[in-house]
């Protein structure tokens, strides 16, 4: 493996089908809805953890005489994107594999629209990161990012924070940053924006309904004890396999409450270049 493409961090979910379960249900709508009103047919757009390209798919609807680039560092995720694109009948599209803070093979100025999601959060310098999505963007383009930061929850059920604790803990060890939604206008001014090029907004996602928490908790009960999550917590001695297999069961035990609720908040930023 060269220097430039040595991981920043681990990611700490990994491309379990668990995970996978959750991408594959992001759409520009659920998850980009502060970038749309920035976006013109004619825009070339670098989507960068692209994953399995859903929100990637939508952005090339939206720009239909653009065209998209799906940038993903995990290859073997790739395959479903481009399939899923041709099955869409999506060809303004097209999925690279590369890693966010070392974009060498993308000139400066390429895209009018550099966007990640849930990207930053994962990696040890997102300052870096943002910091070559401003590179590669063009003069009076946009750089966008959204990241997660405060989970809510009702009713806090016993071991439902101690899940969140490990959570956090197990992120960290990883390299990254799971409160990074509060810190990207921080980030951004770091990276080179000024003030007055970032414009800040906030957004949720909320489950409540029986099919909402359903899907939700089953996916976060599979992710506690399969994904790399799991994997993570047990090799830096942060829980034990009983411990995981006792924390999903608390997920599962939490979604057949009827008043049960669970909300992320995430950060938004879109910055002007």
């Amino acid at each position: 493996m060269t220097e430039s493409l040595k991981p920043a961090a681990i990611y700490t979910h990994g491309h379990h089908e668990s995970v996978l379960r959750s991408h594959s249900w992001r759409t520009a709508v659920n998850s980009a809805a502060y970038l749309l009103p920035y976006l013109k047919p004619n825009m070339r757009i670098l989507d960068i953890g692209c994953g399995p390209g859903t929100i990637t798919i939508d952005f090339a609807r939206l720009v239909p005489e653009g065209h998209v680039v799906g940038l993903e560092y995990a290859p073997d995720v790739l395959p479903q994107a481009r399939a899923t694109a041709a099955e869409q009948g999506v060809t303004n599209i097209e999925f690279q594999t590369g890693d966010i803070c070392n974009l060498v093979d993308i000139k400066d100025g390429t895209f009018d629209v550099v966007h990640c999601h849930q990207v930053l959060q994962h990696i040890s310098d997102p300052v870096k990161a943002l910091s070559e999505m401003r590179r590669v963007a063009k003069a009076g383009g946009i750089v966008a990012a959204r990241e997660s930061d405060v989970f809510t929850w009702f009713p806090d059920l016993e071991g439902m924070q101690e899940w969140h604790e490990l959570y956090h803990e197990v992120a960290r060890k990883n390299g990254g940053q799971p409160q990074a939604g509060r810190r990207l206008v921080s980030w951004a001014r770091e990276a080179g924006f000024n003030r007055s090029q970032i414009t800040a907004t906030a957004s949720t996602w909320c489950y409540s309904s029986p099919e909402e928490r359903t899907w939700w908790t089953g996916m976060w009960a599979d992710r506690t004890v399969r994904s790399s999550f799991a994997s993570s917590a047990i090799g830096h001695k942060l829980a034990t396999q009983e411990k995981l297999e006792r924390i999903a069961q608390v997920w599962r035990t939490w979604s057949e409450q009827d008043d049960a609720w669970f909300t992320l908040l995430h950060g938004e930023i879109v910055c002007r270049v």
